[in-house]
């Protein structure tokens, strides 16, 4: 079979084994490209060697960082501290929803996950809010993790990306721009939520108690200050940029350990392993199918495709936009679509920068019931089906659609 209807059977199979039954994604993802492998007519043990090794060179570029995020996050959790981070946050915003906004955004990069950030936050953004306004607040708070995640260098949405497709240029030139348009948009979805959510801190949350003075919790930010101090160490190493990623959230990671008590440490530890191990071989099935759809042909067979209907500037973001919706995880859609487009006519005509961000954009569009966050969200807030795609969405799907406009306003300028 061609590799573009057997693209579309696959895509089609795994999302309605995946919805129909809750199977988990490492196992539909797997069986989607043997099920490819075999539609397409990949001899059977040159569709396994492909698999183990599509597999294999995610898992070497993800799980130091995963796992070291996870740890982070779960010593965090078990000391109590990310509340002295959100408190700390909240002696300069006094607003609910910017505080919660904001604590999604900043929490997602350091864990490296934006599910675990959310899951994080939850309890404590129930106290900044009741009923509707705390479903508001919840929702910012993924939206926020969300940009992050999606937008910035050095996550595992984007590390493949980078890694694949921004060839010759620091990330730093392109965080430059994702960082500036991730807050733009995060601005722009607090200011159009301050109807149901612009409310002031409750007393009780918003003061300290009475005889005490505001302190910062140092202890809590320790592991993000090591990160952040050994970004110019390894520089100084000559690491090269993949290296250097795995340095400093290991280097957080053992920080986050050594300040942690020993109960804290050795449940942190474990919870955290336990976590990071269901997200690592998720992305490391979402690598085997990228492998074996790469062997087959489909890079070229799909652009050719897309580009018959639409621009060329478009199909980064159509094909990206189109793995989100049938597959629902960001970051599957980041390595298959990396994968897919790395040495292609897109790749070598569309400005690097512009290319990392037309995929960005349409990992944001279009966030519905294949997106496991948005299952996730919509148990913590209650909502239903319509308000979840209001609120959720349909905001979402914006930010992808100006990311995307964006990314053509610099690709005219740079080209």
């Amino acid at each position: 079979m061609d590799p573009l209807p057997a693209f579309a059977l696959t895509l089609l199979a795994i999302s309605v084994i995946g919805i129909r039954f809750r199977i988990a994604p490492f196992f539909t993802l797997v069986g989607g490209a043997l099920f490819y492998g075999i539609l397409t007519g990949l001899a059977p043990d040159r569709l396994i060697t492909v698999m183990t090794a599509g597999l294999g060179k995610v898992f070497g570029l993800f799980a130091i960082v995963i796992l070291s995020g996870a740890v982070i996050a779960k010593i965090l959790e078990e000391q109590g501290q990310v509340a002295e981070i959100v408190a700390d946050i909240r002696g300069w915003i006094r607003t609910p929803a910017t505080l919660s906004g904001l604590s999604g955004f900043l929490l997602a990069l350091p864990v490296a996950c934006s599910i675990t950030a959310f899951i994080i936050l939850e309890p404590i953004i129930r106290n900044l809010g009741k009923d509707e306004s705390c479903r508001t607040l919840l929702i910012l708070a993924a939206i926020g993790s969300l940009l992050s995640f999606g937008l910035i260098y050095p996550t595992p949405a984007t590390i493949p990306l980078v890694e694949a497709l921004l060839t010759g240029i620091s990330p730093l030139v392109y965080d430059a721009v994702a960082i500036a348009l991730s807050l733009i948009l995060l601005a722009g979805v607090l200011v159009l939520s301050r109807r149901t959510a612009a409310c002031m801190l409750p007393d009780e949350a918003a003061a300290p108690p009475a005889g005490s003075a505001p302190r910062f919790h140092i202890r809590a930010w320790a592991p993000f200050a090591a990160i952040l101090l050994a970004v110019p160490a390894g520089a100084a190493l000559g690491l090269s940029t993949g290296s250097l990623i795995q340095v400093i959230m290991l280097t957080g990671a053992v920080t986050a350990l050594l300040l942690a008590s020993p109960s804290a440490r050795m449940s942190g530890l474990h919870r955290g392993a336990k976590h990071a191990g269901l997200i690592i071989f998720d992305i490391c099935g979402a690598g085997a199918l990228a492998a074996v759809i790469l062997e087959s042909g489909f890079a070229g067979a799909a652009l050719g495709g897309i580009t018959m209907v639409a621009p060329l500037l478009a199909a980064p973001f159509l094909l990206a936009a189109l793995l989100q919706t049938a597959q629902g995880s960001r970051v599957v859609t980041a390595v298959i679509t990396a994968e897919i487009l790395a040495g292609t006519p897109a790749a070598a005509t569309i400005h690097p920068v512009t290319l990392v961000l037309m995929v960005v954009a349409g990992t944001f569009v279009f966030s519905y019931v294949t997106d496991p966050y948005f299952w996730i969200v919509k148990h913590a807030t209650g909502s239903g089906i319509p308000a979840m795609i209001r609120g959720y969405t349909l905001p979402l799907a914006a930010c992808g659609l100006i990311t995307f406009l964006v990314a053509l306003g610099l690709q005219t300028i740079l080209a």
